[in-house]
């Protein structure tokens, strides 16, 4: 089982951990929410617990909890800029659909 982080995503991660401090370390995983079921949750970790799981890339740690893991499974993740919008993309084989808005995913 696998998190892809791209190397445009890891480059954002360690821009931000060197700007705010942090650890270098992206938190990735699912919740319930939205029309379609789930959606992603991203942040900065600054512990890895017992039950996580921790993928690294690029020099950046992935940590993702093991109850979301099978969601994620598979996942690339990849960091997009779109003229003053920049956001995460996530590219995940295991979604089946998502809502119309794009803020949530059904697996």
């Amino acid at each position: 089982m696998a998190v892809v982080l791209t190397e445009k995503a890891a480059q954002h991660v360690k821009s931000h951990a060197a700007k705010s401090g942090g650890t270098g370390s992206l938190r990735l995983g699912v919740r319930t929410s939205g029309c379609s079921g789930f959606a992603y949750t991203v942040d900065y970790a600054d512990e890895v617990r017992d039950d996580d799981a921790v993928f690294e890339q690029h020099g950046v740690r992935v940590v993702v909890d093991r109850k979301s893991l099978p969601f994620l499974d598979g996942m690339e993740v990849d960091f997009v800029r779109e003229g003053l919008n920049q956001r995460f993309d996530f590219r995940n084989p295991n979604v089946t659909a998502s809502c119309g808005c794009g803020e949530s995913v059904s697996f």
